[in-house]
């Protein structure tokens, strides 16, 4: 329902045991059998990214050091794990012992 005074949305009030529509310019109704109210919740989801190991052959090599293992080869790739405005995660699988690390620099 909408505010016959300005035309904004009647959202719904209580005052005291009373219910009411009530508007932001100050109008307020006492008709709440036609409204309906409806609320969602929306829950933010985020999508983890899985590198599966056929895929890994495939990624790019890089000069890093391991630090589970000390080998100086590993494949990379890059994820926006963070808000549009802030740098991409860089994480690293080693070569060799196919350990996984992030690289925040």
């Amino acid at each position: 329902m909408f505010c016959p005074k300005c035309g904004s949305i009647l959202l719904p009030k209580r005052e005291g045991a009373r219910k009411l529509l009530a508007c932001s310019c100050g109008y307020k109704t006492k008709d709440v059998s036609q409204a309906i109210v409806k609320e969602e919740k929306i829950e933010k989801r985020k999508e983890i990214e899985v590198v599966d190991k056929s895929e890994v052959e495939t990624l790019p090599l890089t000069e890093a050091e391991c630090p589970q293992c000390g080998n100086k080869k590993a494949y990379f790739w890059l994820v926006q794990t963070r808000a549009s405005d802030e740098p991409e995660t860089k994480f690293l699988r080693c070569q060799k012992c196919e350990h996984t690390w992030r690289d925040y620099s």
